[in-house]
Parts: structure tokens; C-alpha cells; sequence
């Protein structure tokens, strides 16, 4: 991972004009996924930033236990439907972003024995012995007691990126199996973070300069700690494009590229009723009736399970009436 650190916090984060990324911006960003206690199909998000990785990811959970799932209550679900709901959907946006099945598709996961948990019992371990008291007991195993929500206080930037570990699998079989493996990575502290290095490192760097519209743009802006339309469409489609128009344009001489196919889940913004931008028919009508909601700084997600209301005319009369809460007068 060391070789490849540089381009990576290049392609991510860019280069602050202060040199460094913000503590800030990095310890918003560094969560895993969670399940809500109230609300057992929905990923909780701590802090302002990851919703950009966090609600595709959304998106895709809610396709997989909706349409995918035998059981009709999808707002009842074991820890167990949890874990393998939530496995089989990072494998998928993996399986999405992987330019070519040759290549294999990486994952990135802590070193051995140098999880944020791993320091932070040892410490603790430390002190019990100094103390003549004996070890903590658990039922857990060591990765079951992560902390599933922010990084450790002490866990920095640097620290963070010097104990990453790459690992490369080659069959989708083996993927699966990978993923499921590393659940606890996942739901635990910088789970977010690492997953999105893994479909990085799968998409490949280059490929995904190459579909930047800005090659100098990172993916999450250092000022704000937002994440851009390139990681949002990665995500969704496997392409980093700039765009969410259909298809490529010319504009002085110069290919802007959009999406290529219909979608699986869809796109939405209440930058379009702004006439900012216009979002084409492959992210407004995707596959299944789920759309990623964007507004001027946070992303959600609405969807229903009536199939017959995928298309144009109804995803954009949902997204009125959710707009609506933005503006009033339903523009």
C-alpha cells in the first residue's frame, strides 16, 4: 500500500493549500457502516461528508433486501440478514467498478495487528498488567469489539494510511467470501474510508483520471469535506464521471462525458429544478424504484416498491414533492 499512498490521498483528497488534510474533514469521514437501532435497513451517518459513499450504499442495501429478499417485512431484519445484506451490496458496487475481471478487484483493510482496536486493547491489556489486575473478558472475538462508529481520538491521518493493507482477489467467488470476511472492517471505525479505497483501487486510479472531467479534482473537496459528483456516479454506475446528463457532448472542442446505461438505482438533484444542471433519463429512470437524493450539501435516499412508478415522469413528480421541503412552491 505504501507505494500507492501518494496517489491515492492525491485522487482523494487532493492538495490542501495548508499542506495537510483538515483533522476535521478526516475524522468526519472516518466511520463504518452502522445500522440504525429504530430503524434496521438504514445506515446512520455520525457527521457532515460521508453521505456521498454512504448513501449509494444505501441505495443498493434497500435494492438487495426490497427486491432481492424473500421476506415481505423488509423493516424487520436479524443481525445476520444485516450482515450478509450488507456484504453481498459493498460486493456489488465492487463487482461494478472493476474495469476488467483480469485485474482482480482489491480490498483494503488494516494490517495485521494494527487496527485502531488492536493498539487500543493493547493498551489496555498494558495497563490491567501493570495494575496486577487480570485481562478484560468478552465473548467477543477482537474484531467484534471494534467501535463501529468515529475513529478513535487518536487515530490520525498519517497513522491512518500507514497501517492500510491490500489484498487482491481474482474470481467474484473469492470476492464474496472476502468481503463477508471482513464485515467487522466494514461496520467498524474508518470502515467508510476503507471501502472507498477498495473501489478506488479496484476501478484503478488511472481509469478514474481518465473519466474525470478534472483530472486536478479530488473526490472529496478539502475545504468542505464533500464528496463530488465523480465519487457519487463511481458508486452508483462504475464510472467516475463529471456528469449526469446521458451519454458524452462536445463543448468547445472538448468530450464531456455522462452516463452510458440505465442505471440500477437513481439520481436526483434539486440542483436540476435550480437549472443548474440537467440529469438524464439513465440516472432519473434507473432498474429498480430508488433514487439517491442530492440537495445543496447533504444526499439521501427515497424509493417506494412499486415498480410500475420507475420512470421519468414519476421519478421527477417523487422528487417534487420531496423538494418540496426545500422549496415551498415545489419548483
Amino acid at each position: 500500500m505504501s507505494e500507492l499512498n501518494k496517489e491515492v490521498v492525491d485522487l482523494v483528497w487532493g492538495k490542501p493549500l495548508g499542506g495537510g488534510v483538515s483533522t476535521s474533514i478526516f475524522r468526519r469521514w472516518s466511520q463504518g457502516y452502522v445500522f440504525s437501532e429504530h430503524e434496521q435497513t438504514a445506515l446512520k451517518q455520525f457527521e457532515g461528508g460521508p453521505c456521498a459513499v454512504i448513501a449509494p450504499v444505501q441505495a443498493f442495501l434497500l435494492k438487495n433486501i426490497l427486491f432481492n429478499r424473500e421476506s415481505s417485512n423488509w423493516r424487520q431484519m436479524s443481525e445476520e440478514e444485516q450482515k450478509m445484506a450488507l456484504c453481498s451490496t459493498l460486493t456489488e458496487i465492487l463487482e461494478s467498478a472493476c474495469a476488467s475481471p483480469s485485474t482482480g478487484f482489491c480490498l483494503v483493510t488494516w494490517a495485521k495487528g494494527q487496527s485502531p482496536h488492536t493498539s487500543m486493547l493493547s493498551k489496555t491489556q498494558t495497563q490491567s498488567q501493570t495494575q496486577g489486575m487480570p485481562k478484560p473478558e468478552s465473548s467477543q472475538s477482537p474484531q467484534e469489539q471494534q467501535p463501529t462508529a468515529l475513529a478513535a481520538e487518536d487515530l490520525g491521518f498519517e497513522q491512518f494510511h500507514s497501517v492500510l493493507h491490500k489484498r487482491t482477489v481474482l474470481s467474484v467467488s473469492d470476492l464474496r467470501e472476502e468481503v463477508l470476511s471482513l464485515y467487522h472492517s466494514w461496520r467498524g471505525c474508518c470502515g467508510v474510508l476503507l471501502f472507498l479505497y477498495s473501489v478506488i483501487l479496484t476501478k484503478g486510479i488511472e481509469n478514474i483520471r481518465n473519466e474525470i472531467q478534472d483530472p486536478t479534482e479530488p473526490l472529496i473537496d478539502p475545504i468542505h469535506g464533500h464528496g463530488s459528483q465523480s465519487l457519487v456516479n463511481l458508486l452508483v454506475t462504475g464510472h467516475a464521471v463529471s456528469n449526469v446528463w446521458d451519454g458524452d457532448r462536445e463543448c468547445s472542442g472538448m468530450k464531456l462525458h455522462g452516463i452510458h446505461k440505465q442505471a440500477s438505482v437513481g439520481f436526483l438533484t434539486l440542483m436540476e429544478s435550480l437549472r443548474y444542471c440537467k440529469v438524464g433519463t439513465f440516472l432519473k429512470s434507473p432498474k429498480f424504484p430508488i433514487w439517491i437524493l442530492g440537495s445543496e450539501t447533504h444526499l439521501s435516499v427515497f424509493f417506494t416498491k412499486e415498480m410500475s412508478l420507475v420512470g421519468p415522469e414519476s421519478a421527477s413528480e417523487q422528487a417534487r414533492r420531496v423538494f418540496q421541503s426545500f422549496d415551498p412552491e415545489g419548483k
